[in-house]
């Protein structure tokens, strides 16, 4: 039996901890926060499940990631169909036909696609240098200036021809009539909330949960009673920033409890205009299909903040320099920490989807030659 220590309550230290109590090992998982479930925790309020750290909608293409969450949880068939709001204008998210008619009147695919191909610009033909060049090749330049480019700027706190390519690559496009943002497969909300699935993960009794527990003020002690250390923190505060700091975006969450039983009809509307500081209103309900409280309902404004040690870290900055600065601290953290296995989005310095967090743990668990390394 091992005795192993998770920093953090998040899906990837509790589905490591959970494998590994299954695996006959001792867990104990501590977490800094008063609460489960990391960034993912839901919380009631006047009978309206909130996400208190920004929407989370699950979805995922593979079968055994849906089979292995649903085990926890029943979930709704909720569907994520996002508005944009650009001075009172609205638009269908993400790109898909509605989109564009919304845009320029267009009906067909094929007047959709001589739009954009009319307002790409002549070096379209050559790979995106950055964010702006990528979208327009998406796009076009009149929805890269209406739903992208404010937003974006609001949102990384950065011009979109300083940001790289890659960051929008993952947003949808397509020449249907099809709200739905996700191709994925498996959709949906669990009905109990997400901390319901982290407390079901952890009820094991091999698996001991400490709150309020800050594993970096009392780093010498907490190691020295483990054979090994899952951690889920930032990798560069873990080494006392000794290469300097990672960059990342923060965002500041602002409820409110409204005495009025529908807000804007759509669990998620954003706000892409450079005026309005927030990037978008959540109304809780509508997760779930408006049920709960009929004469009440919650919203949140979500503000992007810049980052500095001390704050929240959301997204991380993967560009070139903050790539060769985690590498540089990964490349140390197998030299002079061999026993601890660094995960989840600030351990990898990855922006991961919920389903590719419990993909990327259930590898790290069932790697049996990952656990018969080098102890304490």
């Amino acid at each position: 039996m091992m005795k192993l220590l998770v920093v953090g309550s998040g899906l990837f230290g509790s589905v490591v901890a959970r494998e590994r109590a299954l695996a006959g090992d001792q867990v104990t998982v501590i977490d800094k926060r008063p609460h489960l479930a990391g960034n993912i925790y839901t919380a009631d309020v006047a009978g309206i499940p909130v996400h208190r750290y920004g929407a989370h909608i699950f979805h995922t293409n593979s079968p055994r990631v849906w089979q292995y969450v649903t085990q926890f949880a029943a979930f709704n068939r909720f569907t994520n169909q996002v508005l944009a709001n650009y001075h009172g204008r609205l638009f269908n998210l993400p790109f898909n036909m509605n989109t564009f008619h919304q845009m320029w009147g267009v009906t067909t695919p094929a007047e959709a696609q001589a739009k954009i191909a009319a307002q790409q610009t002549a070096g379209a033909s050559r790979r995106p240098a950055n964010l702006e060049e990528q979208a327009i090749a998406l796009v076009g330049r009149d929805i890269y200036q209406t739903l992208i480019k404010e937003y974006t700027a609001k949102q990384w706190g950065r011009d979109p021809v300083d940001l790289p390519a890659f960051i929008i690559r993952r947003l949808p496009v397509r020449f249907t009539y099809d709200n739905n943002y996700f191709n994925d497969r498996y959709q949906g909300i669990p009905v109990s909330g997400y901390t319901a699935i982290v407390e079901k993960m952890l009820a094991l009794p091999t698996i001991t949960v400490q709150l309020n527990t800050d594993f970096l003020a009392d780093r010498g002690a907490l190691t020295a009673a483990f054979d090994r250390i899952v951690y889920t923190g930032a990798i560069d505060g873990f080494f006392d920033y000794r290469f300097g700091t990672l960059a990342y975006r923060s965002l500041r969450f602002e409820d409110e409890l409204l005495d009025i039983p529908n807000f804007q009809g759509s669990a998620v509307v954003n706000y892409t205009d450079r005026e309005t500081p927030y990037t978008r209103i959540i109304e809780h309900k509508h997760f779930i299909f408006g049920g709960g409280n009929r004469r009440q309902t919650v919203i949140t404004r979500e503000y992007p903040a810049a980052w500095q040690p001390g704050a929240e870290p959301y997204y991380p900055v993967n560009d070139p320099a903050n790539e060769a600065l985690f590498q540089q601290y990964r490349t140390y953290a197998a030299a002079q920490a061999p026993q601890v296995i660094f995960g989840g989005r600030l351990g990898a310095y990855r922006y991961y989807n919920m389903d590719q967090v419990i993909a990327a743990a259930l590898q790290v668990a069932h790697n049996e030659d990952l656990w018969r390394a080098q102890k304490v």
